[in-house]
């Protein structure tokens, strides 16, 4: 989903009232830009994993979970 998209459906202070519920901080200038990064604009990462597995072009070896993300 492109960015512009994401602001159309998401808005910055719902997503960061989400995640906040989830336990997750955000720290941005820009709400727009938080509604742009929302987590249902990007794809699934396990899916995306899987078909490349299956595509033969990688292996699994490892679940990461991320702990920080800086953007900018």
């Amino acid at each position: 989903m492109s960015r512009h998209e994401a602001t159309r459906k998401w808005q910055g202070r719902d997503v960061v009232r989400e995640l906040a519920e989830r336990g997750i901080l955000i720290r941005s200038p820009s709400l727009r830009g938080v509604a742009a990064e929302a987590l249902g604009a990007y794809q699934n990462v396990s899916a995306v994993v899987d078909a490349a597995e299956e595509a033969r072009p990688a292996k699994k070896v490892a679940r990461l979970e991320p702990m920080v993300c800086i953007k900018g």
